[in-house]
């Protein structure tokens, strides 16, 4: 059946309104990098991390949140990774999480088959030592629709992922306590919270202990990565804000923050990014491709910090 003229009139004016939709849109990583004759590193590109040092380790943990706002929709033909946990340790055992445009993984303890789900939300933690593997009777899934992985391609690690349509707007991130069984290993559960206030469990994993010690070298990224679905991700331009880190329900005492712009492997990344203070806040402003000043590639962040309570 050939196109009526009818529809071939209306076709100029639907592509134009697709296009006009993504407000994250810029040239290709390979056309900024060739115009500035910069060579592209290898992905995942860490396009901003941001250290914070505690005053000291945290003893008798019980959660974790942060907020991050986001300044607009990103859509799931790219793959952005914002994690306000990056690299986190309780007992010495590292975790991290955050909010994906590509949430994949298995699609259940079953199987082995790589399914990709969109924007969802990520929890995963590493073995002891990170060699050692650790199996899926250390995940338990929030939903049916969520989905697991029990890998070491990144250290040896298990994982829950949930697929969450987020988008413009502020979400809290959220790591807390919850049982302990009788061989004394404690669960720790995931949430997100939307911007109208509702809570969203992701899923729990298991950690080894009763009692917790989180340590006091805390830090947050926004990632560009690559999956299977999309190899090669463009850079979205859009601007995160990471709240101040909540530890206990309370704001966290920190003594330094930091800004830091990978450029060596394994995070190496195209220069695309400026980290700044807001108050308490932190502002991460993806754009363009440019040459960073080699000074500037880590800087102090000089925050207010929030009242005591």
């Amino acid at each position: 059946m050939k196109p009526t003229h009818a529809l071939l009139a209306l076709l100029p004016l639907i592509s134009p309104l697709t296009a006009a939709e993504d407000l994250c849109a810029q040239p290709s990583p390979k056309e900024m990098a060739d115009e500035l004759g910069i060579k592209l590193p290898r992905s995942p590109w860490h396009v901003a991390n941001i250290f914070w040092t505690l005053e000291e380790d945290v003893k008798n943990f019980e959660s974790f949140s942060q907020t991050i706002t986001v300044d607009r929709d990103v859509p799931d033909t790219y793959n952005l990774y914002i994690s306000p946990v990056g690299n986190s340790k309780i007992n010495g055992l590292q975790f991290y999480g955050g909010i994906q445009t590509n949430v994949n993984g298995w699609d259940n303890k079953e199987s082995r088959t790589r399914v990709h789900r969109g924007h969802g939300a990520i929890f995963s933690r590493w073995s002891h030592d990170q060699k050692t593997p650790i199996g899926l009777e250390h995940v338990q899934t929030a939903d049916p629709s969520c989905l697991v992985e029990s890998a070491g391609y990144e250290g040896e690690f298990a994982s829950v992922r949930r697929p969450i349509k987020w988008g413009k707007g502020t979400w809290t991130y959220e790591v807390r306590k919850a049982e302990t069984d009788e061989q004394k290993n404690t669960w720790f559960e995931c949430r997100i919270k939307s911007p109208d206030g509702t809570w969203t469990p992701v899923g729990k994993l298991r950690f080894e202990g009763d009692s917790f010690t989180f340590s006091k070298n805390l830090s947050a990224f926004v990632e560009v990565y690559s999956t299977a679905k999309i190899r090669r991700s463009n850079i979205p331009k859009v601007n995160v804000t990471f709240g101040w880190p909540q530890i206990n329900g309370k704001p966290a005492k920190v003594k330094k923050s930091t800004a830091f712009y990978p450029n060596k492997p394994p995070q190496a990344s195209p220069d695309c990014a400026k980290i700044s203070a807001k108050g308490e806040n932190t502002l991460v402003e993806v754009g363009p491709i440019f040459k960073r000043d080699p000074k500037t590639r880590s800087h102090k962040l000089e925050h207010t910090a929030p009242k005591a309570e």
